[in-house]
């Protein structure tokens, strides 16, 4: 069954209907939600889990992710938290969100044993040529070490693990660094 919908209250953005799953668009791109549970490992190096879907009929980005990593709404132990996009093009927009600490440390993960950020050629190109989940998982370790140090309430529950903190202290260049480790 297909099925095309127009919201009239948002410009610009259907529902699809594509054999039972309801997709939201946005012009002509899917929207999925992907999430990186995060872990500190030995030596300090990250660890995550990746798990990617798009969102429920009804059911926001941040539930999305909450459902994907099994974490509850009023969990106050751990972060989930939208740290960028992209667009890929199998896939249409990526959101993705860290959930750290990794709920189920237990379970395998993928050690990424340098945190390599991917950069934009140019200013007015900031879109990479290439982009691998490796820098999507550098770019939020990066995006929760700045909440590390410019957020009280992720602040409260990444401090809890002493690994974790130090580990984000070095994610962050100059000032910014500093006010994580305090």
């Amino acid at each position: 069954m297909k099925f095309q919908e127009r919201d009239s209250n948002a410009q610009g953005v259907y529902l699809h209907m594509i054999g039972s799953k309801l997709v939201v668009v946005t012009g002509r791109h899917v929207v999925s939600v992907e999430t990186l549970m995060l872990r500190v490992g030995t030596g300090g190096r990250w660890s995550y889990r990746h798990a990617m879907t798009q969102p429920l009929h009804g059911e926001s980005p941040d539930e999305t992710a909450r459902r994907l990593s099994g974490v509850a709404a009023g969990d106050p132990g751990t972060v989930v938290h939208s740290t960028s996009w992209r667009h890929e093009p199998d896939e249409g927009i990526v959101l993705t969100y860290a959930v750290c600490p990794d709920p189920e440390p237990w379970l395998p993960a993928v050690e990424v044993p340098v945190l390599e950020i991917a950069r934009g050629a140019a200013p007015a190109t900031p879109s990479p040529e290439r982009v691998d989940l490796a820098h999507v998982v550098a770019h939020a370790v990066r995006h929760l070490a700045f909440l590390l140090a410019e957020d009280p309430v992720v602040a409260r529950v990444l401090r809890r693990d002493p690994r974790l903190a130090a580990a984000l202290g070095p994610a962050l260049p100059g000032a910014l660094a500093g006010a994580a480790r305090a």
